[in-house]
């Protein structure tokens, strides 16, 4: 009962934080970290809400979350009877669980038959320019670059975006969405996506996607910075907002106009750098947040 109640309440305090989270500050002075921190409440998340209704459930075992779920796959009799509450709770947990694990796998599969249904079409409708090696040039006078992530990731831009940028601005658009494909922000992405179906009535939720989208176009934002100038990717970003940009395919990675200027303005005046006793902090939490949850699913209070 006891192990049920902390991962109760280490599931509220989860979801607390995250509403918390949407609006706080520091964020954008270390987007990377940010990540990490959504991540880890995320998983904690999950796994606190999941654990503490099986936590109840396997009661009857006088054991862990871990060990009560074995022993009941192997049909084993419970020291102690079951009655309706435990079962139902066996129930929501286990149904929990599952679609947590289901929508999970079906964000992944979908964002894989995307990625290879646009592939498959950049073959027959772009084209190589040796002005931009390395990159399929789709022509259509819209402006649009994005990046296709994956084994095979691919950086594509327009036509229209090749006429609407300077050399200089292009370079640092190309800059940009390698960042994304050399960091796998897809998959960061994913568990959102996949937590976003599970639950699409959640405003939390649906602030948490979109906070982490914001924060990994910013950590590659940071990651262009070293081979272009700041100036020059905000107004290629400008230049994408004024002349209405392209919408990024299915399961790719681009441009998100209501992002814009929020990462034009961090750009032109970026702000100080977290400080180093804070950074160790959240730091400090993620792991904690991590380590814990799995923690309170094998022992028993």
């Amino acid at each position: 009962m006891i192990t049920a109640a902390v991962l109760a309440a280490l599931a509220t305090a989860c979801a607390v934080g995250s509403w918390r989270f949407t609006t706080a500050r520091w964020t954008s002075r270390a987007p990377r970290l940010a990540v990490i921190v959504w991540q880890s409440l995320g998983v904690a998340w999950g796994l606190a809400t999941t654990g503490a209704m099986l936590a109840y459930a396997v009661q009857p075992y006088g054991t862990g979350v871990l060990q009560g779920l074995i022993a009941f796959g192997r049909g084993e009799t419970p020291p102690q009877a079951w009655d309706a509450l435990h079962v139902l709770a066996l129930i929501a947990g286990l149904t929990a669980l599952a679609v947590l694990v289901v929508v999970l796998i079906t964000a992944g599969v979908q964002a894989l038959r995307a990625r290879r249904r646009h592939r498959m079409l950049l073959a027959l409708i772009s084209r190589d320019d040796p002005g931009v090696p390395g990159v399929r040039v789709l022509d259509h006078p819209g402006a649009a670059a994005y990046c296709v992530p994956g084994l095979r990731s691919q950086v594509v831009v327009s036509e229209g975006a090749l006429k609407l940028l300077s050399e200089d601005e292009l370079a640092a658009v190309l800059a940009h969405e390698s960042a994304h494909v050399r960091e796998r922000h897809d998959l960061v992405l994913l568990p959102f996506a996949a937590l976003r179906r599970a639950m699409p009535w959640s405003k939390v939720v649906a602030d948490a996607q979109s906070q982490v989208e914001l924060l990994i176009e910013m950590a590659a934002d940071d990651r262009a910075r070293r081979f272009c100038s700041p100036r020059r990717l905000a107004t290629a970003l400008l230049r994408f907002g004024t002349a209405g940009a392209m919408p990024t395919p299915q399961g790719m990675l681009g441009v998100h106009a209501q992002h814009v200027m929020a990462r034009v303005d961090r750009l032109i005046k970026p702000g100080p750098e977290l400080a180093t006793p804070a950074r160790y902090g959240f730091i400090a939490l993620a792991v904690s947040l991590l380590t814990a949850t799995p923690f309170l699913w094998v022992i028993q209070l």
